[in-house]
């Protein structure tokens, strides 16, 4: 039988305080990547700008990626 999802109000307070790290990390690296990317010209990064402003908003994995694969660094 499947697990049922919590309410917020019914997590434990660390629980609680994890997701709003989480979140927080989340939203500053992503805030990062985009001003980062925003500055750049396109001769400075790896395929489309575009295309990595939408693999940004992909969770951690975006806008790491970015920074280790889609700036050219000279």
């Amino acid at each position: 039988m499947a697990k049922q999802k919590q309410q917020w109000s019914e997590l434990s307070t660390g629980q609680q305080v994890r997701g709003i790290v989480a979140g927080a990390v989340q939203l500053a690296l992503a805030t990062a990547a985009w001003a980062d990317l925003a500055k750049r010209d396109a001769d400075d990064v790896n395929g489309r700008k575009w295309i990595w402003a939408i693999v940004i908003a992909v969770n951690f994995i975006g806008p790491i990626s970015y920074f280790l694969f889609g700036r050219r660094v000279d």
